[in-house]
């Protein structure tokens, strides 16, 4: 979007892949020599000052994770950004929760880039008992298709981006798939599916066009086999696309048009899922906005009615959801599909590894969004209820942290099912979420920097970054959840994140005269030291190589470690 006064939309936040940072400083006075954790076990030069009391005395200064600065890939350099302020997480958030809330049903997009799942089934029940009616995966998962069996659940099921090329070259690969992935489920299972999403984001301009000739005749091709299932008017499809897809020329939603260098292939997917009852699914992140332009007004990403409105030949908007949604509505209306339906695919807000991803903004963001979305109003332009899916359900710790510290910390619950913190979603009659039921955890006992360790001691910095480089340390940085820890509790942090990925196997704990196993809760404040859930089992041999794996890994960490 051109930025324009009462701008609406981060001018290029479209373009960036979820969470990629433009540069909004060059040149910057070279401050202090300090090294970061990078979070893939690599130390990082930096120009930021760095605080004394954040560093560990290894004589290179900090060692942790910085959401502050760039995460990318290749060889681009981190920029330093303006920090937009810190805030206290607090558990007990503003006095809304008491709103009397109707909605129709909600949806969760259920992602499982985790390092330890809860079981498909608890998940479903987890669904179920907080009202959400709607779910859209990432893939076709068996196990968690036929968790969702009987349940009544809603599924959109997902086709990876990697799969395209495949389903596009060969009508016998899409029949196949079809057949697997939802006739069965269906017929079997008696699973809900209804929608199939064929890709996710695949015109990202930072896919430098990889999936642009595939996307559709793979769109083509899913639907023929549904058609030859049988299931084609029950399961219609769908492509998610990110808001990048359109522009505007004015800066406004009425300006809104198809992108121009996808305006041909985008009316062509348009109009055949006008022809084939799909709807248009989009994904609209005003936290990213505010995440990749530090002047975007932080008002106008809630919908507190608190920003300076913004006013197109008339019509007024008071958030960034409203007009980045009705500039789609204004592109569909140009290009003659005015009643196209359209799904929110993804929304929501993290809640750590940035100064703004927090727990108050994030509660702040989804109570308002459900509010804004209740009354079946729509937007300004277009009336009617809001179809969507928030992002996400559960947090996932092993997704990657290329386009930021907060990728991993979308969920409304942690990993283990517990709630983040209240949220009305308006389908239960106790307005706030219920949390996971019949979780198992490993013992109560964490892998600590042990007492007499000293922050001088030159494995210090090797060991955190490798212990952050295999586990997770998005919650260490600057304005995050545990930014209130001294230095030997970020080493203790680390070291921690570490033992529960491995299972709290005692070779998990060996740092070389670094670590130790304590039985006293190390978490502070809003800083939570995990206990990391069972491990879900796997059958036979798998089990046995998984186990392997990890022990091998074990140790060859553990010689790695004493050869520094």
């Amino acid at each position: 979007m051109r930025e324009t006064r009462g701008i609406y939309v981060d001018p290029g936040a479209g373009r960036r892949k979820k969470g990629e940072r433009k540069s909004t400083r060059t040149g910057m006075k070279l401050l202090a020599r300090n090294f970061q954790l990078d979070g893939v076990g690599v130390l990082a030069e930096t120009d930021r000052e760095v605080p004394a009391e954040m560093r560990i005395g290894t004589g290179d200064g900090i060692c942790r994770t910085d959401p502050y600065f760039d995460q990318k890939d290749g060889n681009n350099r981190g920029v330093l950004r303006g920090v937009m302020g810190r805030f206290s997480v607090v558990w007990r958030l503003f006095s809304i929760f008491s709103l009397v809330i109707s909605v129709s049903g909600i949806g969760a997009n259920w992602g499982t880039q985790t390092t330890h799942s809860l079981a498909p089934e608890t998940v479903v029940r987890l669904l179920r008992e907080n009202g959400v009616d709607k779910v859209k995966l990432f893939d076709a998962d068996s196990g968690t298709l036929r968790a969702l069996g009987k349940s009544g659940i809603e599924v959109m099921v997902g086709i990876p981006n990697d799969i395209l090329a495949t389903l596009a070259a060969s009508m016998k690969a899409a029949d196949k798939w079809v057949a697997k992935n939802v006739s069965t489920h269906i017929s079997s299972n008696s699973v809900n599916i209804k929608y199939v999403a064929v890709g996710n984001e695949p015109f990202l301009e930072t896919y430098n066009g990889s999936f642009l000739r595939t996307t559709f005749p793979a769109l083509q091709n899913i639907h023929s086999a549904l058609a030859k299932a049988g299931l084609s008017n029950q399961v219609k499809v769908t492509v998610p696309l990110n808001a990048d897809v359109y522009d505007s020329t004015t800066g406004f939603p009425s300006g809104g048009d198809f992108r121009t260098d996808i305006h041909d292939l985008m009316l062509t997917i348009v109009k055949f899922l006008s022809d084939n009852g799909g709807p248009f699914t989009v994904n609209i992140y005003p936290f990213l906005s505010l995440y990749t332009d530090t002047h975007f007004p932080v008002d106008y990403a809630f919908f507190d009615g608190a920003s300076s409105p913004v006013s197109d030949g008339g019509t007024i908007y008071n958030n960034m959801f409203d007009a980045n949604y009705d500039t789609l509505v204004w592109a569909l209306q140009k290009n003659g599909f005015a009643n196209l339906p359209i799904i929110v695919g993804e929304i929501g807000w993290p809640t750590d590894g940035d100064g703004n991803a927090n727990m108050k903004y994030a509660q702040q963001f989804n109570q308002g969004f459900m509010s804004h979305i209740s009354a079946g109003k729509g937007t300004p332009v277009r009336a009617g209820p809001i179809n969507a899916y928030l992002f996400s359900l559960i947090d996932e710790d092993a997704k990657s942290i290329a386009p930021g510290n907060f990728e991993r910390h979308w969920g409304l619950f942690y990993f283990d099912g517990v709630p983040k913190y209240q949220l009305n979603l308006g389908t239960t009659n106790s307005g706030t979420l219920f949390p996971a039921k019949s979780v198992q955890y490993l013992g109560k006992k964490w892998c600590v920097m042990s007492p007499s360790a000293s922050l001088d001691d030159p494995q210090v910095a090797p060991s955190m970054s490798y212990a952050c480089g295999l586990a997770d340390c998005t919650s260490l940085g600057y304005a995050t959840s545990c930014a209130s820890l001294d230095a030997r509790g970020n080493i203790s942090y680390a070291f921690n994140s570490y033992y529960q990925k491995n299972d709290q196997l005692d070779g998990a704990c060996k740092f070389p005269n670094l670590s130790t196993v304590t039985r006293t809760d190390p978490s502070i404040e809003n800083c939570r030291f995990e206990i990391m859930i069972q491990p879900l089992m796997a059958a036979g041999v798998e089990q046995t190589m998984g186990s392997l794996r990890t022990t091998v890994g074990l140790v060859l960490g553990a010689v790695l470690l004493t050869t520094m």
